[in-house]
């Protein structure tokens, strides 16, 4: 079976080149292995979000991750990168022939000249601004994406650690099971260190966490 996953993976790899000669300077394409979550890029053409082969998937590439087998594909979502791109993409999920998701194809197009013409013909004609896009975290070091995901979920809190009730805390560990963020290897001690708390009190909400969920689907 692995070397199935392999030979589907280094089939890609010419094909990301193909398609970003296709489309040009302001596409990328990126083949993600997921046996390897820290360093999931495995080729990469075109440079949308700074990435290179060894780098990290993004908050996205960790939920389809969380999903398992049940992820499907995500296509033409649009995100913000932290320096200010806006970006249109697609997530393929690849299956190995037992149905099993081991990685995937995404497809990232930087369309932020499209979306300040559309914002200014907008404002020319008088119509409504868009609804504001979610920012998401790409780079090549998978600690710098953990840190914006937890931070992310403490600001919609706007609460820190310390006020947080131990539900709330709770439900922070249980949204950060959800989302693919326990794959990564050092998630945990990466994710105790952002919020000032020791590794085995991590370890105990997320534990705690599971137990909570486990019984809510048993129930």
């Amino acid at each position: 079976m692995e070397h199935e996953r392999d030979a589907i993976i280094a089939a890609l790899a010419p094909v990301v080149d193909g398609i970003v000669a296709t489309l040009g300077a302001f596409c990328e394409v990126v083949v993600h292995d997921f046996r390897r979550p820290d360093n999931s890029v495995v080729a990469i053409a075109g440079s949308v979000t700074g990435r290179s082969v060894g780098g990290s998937m993004s908050e996205i590439g960790m939920g389809v991750l969380a999903r398992g087998d049940e992820a499907g594909d995500e296509l033409n979502y649009v995100t913000r990168t932290q320096d200010g791109k806006l970006v249109k993409s697609s997530t393929m999920v690849l299956r190995d022939s037992t149905g099993a998701v081991f990685g995937a194809l995404c497809v990232n197009l930087d369309i932020t000249a499209i979306g300040q013409a559309h914002a200014l013909i907008g404002e020319l004609a008088g119509l409504a601004v868009p609804a504001t896009v979610p920012t998401t975290t790409f780079g090549d070091d998978v600690d710098a994406v953990l840190d914006a995901i937890v931070d992310a979920y403490q600001l919609e809190r706007n609460k820190p650690w310390a006020e947080l009730r131990r539900e709330e805390r709770l439900g922070l560990f249980r949204s950060l099971d959800r989302r693919g963020v326990f794959a990564v290897r050092r998630a945990v001690p990466q994710v105790a260190a952002r919020l000032g708390i020791s590794r085995a009190s991590a370890y105990n909400y997320l534990s705690q966490s599971r137990t909570d969920t486990s019984q809510e689907d048993n129930a």
